[in-house]
């Protein structure tokens, strides 16, 4: 088996109309599609980026609660790579985001931060 690369990632989110705003407007990703299905009373919204990687935005009533922060069990975080940090985060803060301050990886030497989501998912800005 061969993987290519990941197809999208899929969020399930609190309050859809909150997140869908946020994803868009703050994060700036693109409506490829949006889907109501009446009989999960659920909402779908299929979101890409610049290189055309995906979201998925879910709704679902009386969704389970999961850990968010980075260290639990589970998924860790969703990371967003970025040509220039300090210009991204200050877009960031321009829009009233709270964003931790910039770290860099004693791994690769690249400058990365994290900031979180309308459901406090843990979200990282990470330089090319």
């Amino acid at each position: 088996m061969k993987l290519n690369r990941i197809h999208h990632v899929a969020i399930i989110c609190s309050d859809y109309e909150r997140s869908k705003a946020f994803y868009t407007n703050v994060l700036g990703l693109q409506i490829i599609e949006e889907t109501y299905r009446a009989e999960r009373q659920s909402y779908k919204l299929d979101l890409r980026l610049t290189n055309g990687d995906q979201i998925e935005l879910f709704s679902f009533p009386d969704r389970p609660a999961r850990p968010s922060y980075p260290e639990a069990l589970g998924l860790r975080h969703l990371a967003f790579q970025v040509d220039d940090i300090e210009q991204a985060v200050a877009e960031l803060e321009e829009k009233g985001i709270v964003v931790e301050t910039i770290r860099v990886d004693a791994v690769t030497g690249k400058r990365f931060t994290f900031f979180e989501d309308p459901d406090k998912l843990p979200l990282e800005l990470y330089e090319k």
